[in-house]
C-alpha cells in the first residue's frame, strides 16, 4: 500500500519514519489509472466538503512522506503519537483549517490505514456488528441485531476504497485488479469477505464482510434467543446424537452455519469428523476434527481444488462423519453417496426457502451431475440418505429462527414424502409467533431407541408412548 523507501543508517534513538520534504514539495496526487471518482455521500453529521478535502490532502501528503517499513516497527501508541505530531505540523505548513479534534481523528484514520482496514476497522472491532457492506466511497452499511443500518463512515474517494480492498486481498494472499476484479476469501479471524471492483461494480468498489462469531452458539443459547423452542432443541440434540443425516436449509444470512456449529457440539468426542468448506466458517469443538477448504485457481496457473474433489478424498480419510459447509454443485451426488455408505450423522446446508424446496433443489443438483440416472432412482437415493430437513429463516424483525423441522419419510407414487414435526406460526405482521409441535410419531424413533433416547424423543415431539 505504501512505497518502501531506503532506510537510513539506524541511530541510537527511535528511527525517523518521515522523509524530509521542502516547502515546495507538491501534494501527492491520485494515480491516473484510478477509475473516475464518485463523490462521497454527504450528511449533516459528516464533515463539510472543504474540511474533507483538507483532511484528504494532509493524509495523502503524509503517506508520501512516511517510510512505511520504519513506521511499522513502532508500537501502536508510539506510531499514533508520531502520526498526530506529523499531521499537526503538516496542517500548519499547508495552512489547513483542522481543529485539534479533527487532527486526532485524522491520526486514527492514518493508523487504521497502516495497521488495519482503514475506516472499516472500527466497524470490524464492534462486537455488535455482524456484517459490513461497502457500496462505493460514500455508503457503508452494517448489520446489527439482524437489521441493516447506514453508518456515518465514509472513504475519502474511490482510490481510498481501492487501497483498503487491495490491503484486504493481500492479507489473504490474493490480489484484486483488472485481471481479477472479484475476490471471495476468508480473513485470518474467520470472517468471510467478498470484493468487486469497477467496471463490474458500476457505482464503485464494493466490499462485503460477514464477521466470524467468536462466541458461537449452542442449542441452549439459541433457545434463549428465541430461535427455537426447548422441545425443538431436544429433538435436534437427539437426532445428532443418534447419527441422523441432517440437511439445513435457508436463505443467505439466515443462520445455517451457526445452527450447524450448534448441532456439532452434540457429536461424541470419540468420533473423527471431516469438514469441507468453500471458505472455512465452521468452528467445531471436538478434539478429532480434520478441516478441508477449497482452493481457487490462481493467476500463476495453480489449478482450483473443488468441494467435490475434497469430498472424494475425504472418503479415504476414515471419517465417522462428514460435514459439508454447503452443497451447491457437483459435490451433491458424492455427499448422497457418503450418507448412504456408512457415514451416518453427516450434515450439510443448502440454500432454499422451505424443506420441500430444499429437496427439489437437491434433486436438480443431482440431475445436473448424473443426468443418465432415472429420476426415480435419484429420489430413492435422497430418501435413503436424508433423515431430517431443518429450515431456518430470518423474519421481518431481523430475528433468525428455525421455522420447520421435517422428516424424510419415504416415497409415495414416486414423490418424496415429508412429515412435519415442528413449525413456527407467525401471529402478527412484525414477525412474532409461536413454535408448534405437530404431535406425530417420528420415524426417527427407531434410531433413538438404539441410543436409549426414545422416551425423551417422544416427550419432546408429543408423539405418544413407546
Amino acid at each position: 500500500m505504501f512505497g518502501r523507501r531506503p532506510a537510513p543508517a539506524a541511530p541510537a534513538t527511535t528511527p525517523s519514519i518521515t522523509t524530509p520534504v521542502t516547502a515546495e514539495a507538491p501534494v501527492a496526487s491520485v494515480s491516473a489509472a484510478a477509475p473516475t471518482e464518485k463523490p462521497a455521500l454527504t450528511s449533516a453529521s459528516k464533515p463539510a466538503a472543504a474540511l474533507t478535502q483538507a483532511m484528504k490532502q494532509v493524509r495523502e501528503t503524509l503517506l508520501e512522506r512516511l517510510d512505511a517499513s520504519a513506521a511499522l516497527q513502532l508500537a501502536r501508541p508510539a506510531l499514533r503519537q508520531h502520526l498526530l505530531s506529523e499531521s499537526t505540523q503538516l496542517a500548519t505548513e499547508l495552512k489547513l483549517p483542522l481543529s485539534g479534534q479533527q487532527q486526532q481523528r485524522l491520526a486514527d484514520i492514518l493508523l487504521d490505514d497502516m495497521l488495519g482496514f482503514g475506516p472499516l476497522q472500527p466497524l470490524l472491532d464492534d462486537e455488535q456488528v455482524s456484517d459490513v457492506l461497502v457500496n462505493g466511497a460514500g455508503q457503508v452499511y452494517v448489520e446489527r441485531f439482524g437489521q441493516l443500518q447506514l453508518t456515518e463512515v465514509a472513504f475519502f474517494d474511490e482510490t481510498h476504497v481501492r487501497q483498503v480492498a487491495r490491503r484486504i486481498a493481500a492479507a489473504v494472499g490474493r490480489r484484486i485488479d483488472d485481471s481479477q476484479p472479484m475476490v471471495d476469501a476468508r480473513l485470518e479471524d474467520g470472517s468471510r469477505v467478498n470484493i468487486v471492483i469497477p467496471p463490474l461494480a458500476l457505482d464503485g468498489t464494493t466490499i462485503s464482510i460477514r464477521k466470524f462469531n467468536r462466541q458461537g452458539f449452542d442449542l441452549a443459547r439459541l433457545v434463549q434467543l428465541g430461535a427455537m423452542s426447548a422441545d425443538m432443541a431436544t429433538l435436534l440434540r437427539i437426532a445428532t446424537r443418534s447419527r441422523a443425516n441432517i440437511l439445513i436449509s435457508g436463505g443467505t444470512g439466515a443462520g445455517k452455519t451457526s445452527l450447524l456449529n450448534a448441532l456439532s457440539l452434540n457429536i461424541d468426542a470419540g468420533e473423527r469428523i471431516v469438514t469441507i468448506e468453500d471458505a472455512a466458517e465452521l468452528a467445531l469443538q471436538q478434539p478429532h476434527v480434520v478441516r478441508l477448504e477449497t482452493r481457487p485457481a490462481s493467476a500463476e496457473g495453480t489449478p482450483a481444488i473443488s468441494q467435490q474433489e475434497l469430498l472424494i478424498n475425504a472418503l479415504r480419510m476414515r471419517p465417522d462423519r462428514i460435514v459439508l459447509g454447503e452443497v451447491r454443485s457437483l459435490e451433491a451426488f458424492d455427499m448422497m453417496q457418503a450418507m448412504n455408505t456408512g457415514h451416518d450423522g453427516s450434515m450439510s446446508t443448502l440454500h432454499a426457502n422451505s424443506p420441500s424446496d430444499a429437496l427439489t433443489r437437491l434433486e436438480n443438483l443431482l440431475l445436473m451431475t448424473q443426468n443418465n440416472i432415472p429420476l426415480a432412482a435419484i429420489r430413492r437415493q435422497m430418501v435413503s440418505a436424508l433423515d431430517l430437513v431443518v429450515q431456518v429463516n430470518r423474519g421481518r424483525d431481523g430475528r433468525r429462527r428455525v421455522t420447520r423441522i421435517s422428516e424424510v419419510c419415504g416415497m409415495e407414487a414416486d414423490t418424496i414424502q415429508l412429515q412435519e414435526l415442528f413449525r413456527f406460526e407467525a401471529l402478527d405482521e412484525l414477525g412474532g409467533g409461536q413454535f408448534v409441535a405437530s404431535g406425530v410419531r417420528p420415524q426417527l424413533l427407531q434410531r433413538a431407541q438404539a441410543w436409549g433416547l426414545a422416551d425423551e424423543l417422544l416427550r419432546c415431539t408429543g408423539g405418544g408412548a413407546v
